[in-house]
């Protein structure tokens, strides 16, 4: 039966995550890397193509799951009609091999349990040689070896493992995978107490250095609990974020967009730096700043879209035919071959995130100084050009309203930077010229008087929230009557139920609101001063959380579910940053929302 994304919770390491649903199952895990095969992939199929269960051998009659709080440590309680047991399920923040710790207590009764550790790697497609190994088991395939150990019985079965036990109020019992290069020696055991302890006090130092803006209680829980699921969502040796831990879970039911976002989005540069900064995590931010230089080196013409974790660059794009998909939405892919379209929006969004942090007081790098300069150089050339636009079309390009405003941004804010000032006179007035002509071309072509809004595209006449960040970005004002009028439309047009959908799909191919662009419009809301429309549209997007407190991609109205991949950064950083807009306006006004955009 497929499991509701709402009924999943996430843990994670550092370099990695799982995915354990509500009734104790690991249903998602990938290992060594956020972007390595998965082990566990029956998210995206059946048990067979590979979990990791614990759960009373009774039918389960009720289940809850919650994060200890401060952290990324979870509790999953089990009822039968024998009792009740809590699976404590974790992931030491990694300084060695891969480990997940899986804890199971009696709170009440006499539970007769089972543990099926089921793995199957290359995406559920094969299965382990398992043999029995001091201490435990051993299950290796290719590269790869993982050792289960338990104090419990392990029992090997075809090729899985297998332990029934009872638990009594009071007992423990645990069991530790531990994951391994198939060359290595067995990765040595683990001391579960300890490694709770130090997890624990990992998360909680962590978001213990944050102080939240928001006087609302429900506001800091939803900052708190977003900032950790980013902070799991960033590769730790590199610093980059990963849009989301999870590939092919469909944005529209039963359909074919399902794509993989194991990578890192360089249009998510922004959001990231401003939402890191604000919430006073500078090392984080500085860290993504540098891996986004990392990865784009010195080459702007040759800059992908999205880049892996470690700022590789090779995403070839594959499907895997033997997964039935979530909710039975095929293909399955791996890699992704948008990294190769052209979008011009990551020029923009490169200047801006380079601009952004000279602003949040970090060292201007003499890689970044040339990297400004080349990409004005190459914007003054492909300007010009039609692209793929935000929501990486994979039809014909088109002259995109957002891409060419974020074109006008690359160009405004390297003048407004050191950039500008390194220039000679006469090619700071060649560049503020391009600058203005860009702005007027995007007024004249991109804005529909009839519609009175700016359109998606040059020539169109639809709309869509990209142009909602268009205030965001500085290249007009909120209450500019061309924006007002765009922000109606977009209100009239693509809210539905309260959440803004990205854009208008034909009925036969419905797609679920895009949670991101909800957070956008509020922020917009916020700089028109409307703040009770804004505190209404961000309440709506917090309600669709999960009852951890995760959002993923989109929303399916119809259905009332949660849908794309989960948990997504770009949601989550939405929602940061909105609430924070909030907390500013309800201290300064919409004129520090605007000061936020120069």
């Amino acid at each position: 039966m497929t499991v509701p994304l709402e009924d999943i919770a996430m843990i994670g390491d550092g370099e990695t995550v799982a995915l354990v649903t509500r009734q104790g199952s690991v249903d998602w895990l990938c290992l060594p890397r956020f972007d390595s095969p998965a082990c566990c992939a029956s998210l995206l199929g059946n048990p067979e193509h590979g979990c990791w269960s614990i759960a009373p051998e009774e039918p389960i009659e009720s289940s809850e799951h919650r994060y200890q709080p401060g952290t990324m440590v979870l509790e999953t309680d089990l009822t039968s009609a024998s009792g009740t047991i809590r699976i404590t399920d974790f992931m030491p923040i990694r300084s060695g091999n891969p480990v997940l710790v899986r804890m199971v207590t009696g709170l009440e009764g006499r539970v007769k349990a089972r543990m099926d550790a089921s793995l199957r790697f290359d995406y559920g497609n094969m299965p382990p040689w398992v043999t029995e190994f001091d201490g435990g088991v051993l299950l290796h395939v290719g590269p790869d070896k993982v050792v289960l150990r338990s104090s419990e019985k392990l029992e090997i079965t075809d090729s899985k493992v297998v332990s029934r036990f009872t638990v009594s109020e009071g007992d423990s019992h645990v069991f530790v995978l531990t994951y391994g290069s198939a060359q290595d020696p067995a990765p040595e055991a683990v001391d579960p107490d300890k490694s709770l302890k130090e997890t624990q006090q990992y998360w909680r130092d962590w978001i213990g250095r944050f102080e939240s803006p928001c006087e609302n209680d429900d506001y800091s829980a939803a900052l708190r609990r977003s900032l950790l699921t980013l902070k799991a969502l960033v590769h730790r040796p590199t610093g980059g974020l990963v849009a989301a831990p999870t590939t092919s879970l469909p944005e529209q039911p039963g359909g074919k967009m399902n794509w993989d976002y194991r990578f890192c989005w360089l249009r998510d540069a922004t959001f990231t730096l401003s939402a890191l900064v604000d919430c006073g995590y500078t090392q984080e931010a500085s860290a993504w700043r540098d891996w986004i230089l990392r990865a784009v080196a010195g080459a702007p013409d040759k800059m992908q879209i999205m880049y892996r974790v470690d700022g590789s660059r090779r995403l070839n794009e594959a499907e895997l035919p033997w997964l039935p998909g979530y909710r039975f939405a095929r293909p399955v892919r791996v890699g992704n071959a948008a990294a190769g379209q052209l979008q011009l929006d990551v020029y923009g969004e490169l200047i801006r995130v380079l601009h952004a942090s000279e602003q949040a007081g970090m060292d201007r790098t003499e890689q970044g100084r040339h990297l400004e300069h080349a990409i004005v150089d190459y914007v003054e050339r492909m300007w010009v050009e039609p692209d793929s636009g935000l929501w990486e079309s994979r039809g014909e390009p088109r002259h995109y309203t957002y891409s060419k405003a974020m074109t006008w941004v690359a160009l405004d804010r390297f003048l407004g930077g050191k950039g500008g000032q390194e220039l000679k006179r006469a090619d700071r007035e060649r560049i503020e010229a391009l600058r203005d002509k860009i702005h007027a071309v995007i007024c004249k072509e991109g804005y529909d008087a009839g519609l009175g809004s700016f359109t998606s595209y040059f020539g169109g006449q639809e709309v869509d929230a990209s142009l909602l960040l268009l205030p965001k970005v500085g290249f007009l004002p909120a209450d500019d009557e061309r924006m007002r009028g765009t922000i109606a439309l977009i209100e009239e047009r693509l809210v539905d139920d309260g959440l803004v959908r990205r854009h208008l799909m034909p009925a036969l191919v419905p797609e679920g609101a895009f949670i991101a662009c909800s957070f956008w419009l509020a922020e917009c809301q916020l700089m028109q001063g409307r703040r009770s429309a804004a505190v209404e549209t961000i309440e709506r997007a917090l309600s669709i959380r999960s009852d951890v407190g995760l959002l993923s991609e989109e929303y399916d109205v119809a259905s009332r579910r949660l849908t794309g991949n989960y948990p997504q950064a770009l949601s989550h950083l939405a929602l940061v940053n909105a609430l924070v807009a909030l907390a500013k306006y309800e201290r300064e006004g919409e004129a520090a929302l605007a000061a936020d955009r120069s």
